[in-house]
């Protein structure tokens, strides 16, 4: 069982910038694929990236103000969001998809963010 804690979110000024992060239980990076996503209220959830071994892909939309890292040591990976917009307040999830079966996937309990003008 993979256990995610997302941590960082807050309320912010259009322009501003946070950092998230999300711990996890144990050494899961050789076996996962971690991914950011978010939920908006009313919206479908939104992928913002995915990390799977040395590579990261990106949502179209988000690509340039929104990067993803790892620190593996630590078990943590973190979302680097700029110049927010209003329209970015959601919460934000983070997620461990098993690399050999997709189907198992882990999710950690959120973190809102709040972007106001």
């Amino acid at each position: 069982q993979v256990q995610l804690v997302e941590s960082g979110g807050g309320s912010v000024q259009a322009g501003g910038s946070l950092r998230l992060s999300c711990a996890a239980s144990g050494e899961i990076f050789d076996n996962y694929d971690m991914a950011w996503f978010r939920q908006a209220p009313e919206k479908q959830r939104e992928f913002i990236a995915r990390m799977s071994g040395g590579n990261t892909v990106y949502g179209d939309s988000l690509k340039g103000r929104f990067t993803m890292s790892r620190d593996r040591a630590k078990n943590l990976v973190y979302l680097q969001m700029n110049s927010l917009k209003p329209e970015d307040t959601a919460e934000y999830y983070c997620s461990a998809r098993a690399r050999n079966n997709y189907i198992v996937e882990y999710w950690g309990q959120g973190t809102q963010v709040t972007a106001s003008s």
